[in-house]
């Protein structure tokens, strides 16, 4: 597995990829009938950097994906946001713990002092479950946040974790 800096001409094998995340209507805020422009713009708007993570060999592809940005702006700034997604074929694969691992190195290299998880859905506990390895707690709780498919409205979770 190889991760990289994304580039703009790598989204078309990301957005296949986003929109089998968010038609489930599970784990992200998009509607599953979000553009291909405003997909663009969340991965690719200024101030995000965007890796991909592809398998190697002669089928390389794109098989996950994330973004880091400032959580905040100006003073604020110090702190850092991501998002995750991962190909449904890779889950449990330890893919996720491998893009988390690289973002929190990242995050570092970049001079962010921690990271903080704003709207993690209660109901993605394999999330959870591996931003706690990760090292990251659970600091707050939105009641019923996130309009769920199948569950109806659920709690989201505000996650963080110091980098030092």
């Amino acid at each position: 597995m190889q991760i990289r800096i994304a580039t703009p001409t790598d989204f078309d094998q990301m957005w296949p990829l986003f929109q089998h995340v968010i038609a489930g209507a599970d784990t992200y805020v998009f509607a599953p009938d979000t553009s291909r422009e405003d997909a663009f713009a969340y991965w690719f708007a200024p101030g995000v950097r965007c890796y991909v993570a592809l398998t190697t060999g002669s089928d390389e592809r794109i098989v996950g994906m994330y973004k880091l940005v400032a959580n905040q702006r100006d003073l604020g700034s110090h702190v850092a946001n991501a998002s995750f997604m991962v190909d449904a074929a890779q889950r449990g694969a330890g893919l996720g713990r491998l893009l988390g691992e690289h973002c929190l190195q990242q995050a570092r290299t970049l001079g962010f002092t921690a990271i903080q998880f704003n709207f993690v859905v209660s109901t993605n506990t394999r999330a959870i479950a591996l931003w706690k390895k990760l090292g990251f707690s659970v600091i707050g709780t939105v009641p019923k946040a996130y309009q769920h498919r199948e569950a109806g409205l659920v709690d989201a979770l505000i996650m963080h974790r110091f980098l030092q």
